[in-house]
C-alpha cells in the first residue's frame, strides 16, 4: 500500500491546487483587479484636476 500513499498525496495536492486556483480566479482576483483599476482612474482624474 505504500505506492498508493504517494499517489493519494499527489492527487489531493493537485485537487487542492485546482480548488485554490479556481477560488482565487473566481472571487478574489476580480476584486483586486477592480480595486487597482479604480485607483488608477482616481489618480488619473486627480492629475487632470490639479496639474
Amino acid at each position: 500500500l505504500v505506492p498508493f500513499y504517494y499517489i493519494n498525496k499527489v492527487v489531493f495536492a493537485f485537487i487542492i491546487i485546482v480548488l485554490v486556483h479556481y477560488i482565487f480566479s473566481k472571487y478574489i482576483l476580480p476584486g483586486m483587479v477592480y480595486l487597482l483599476v479604480s485607483r488608477i482612474f482616481i489618480v488619473e482624474d486627480l492629475e487632470d484636476i490639479f496639474y
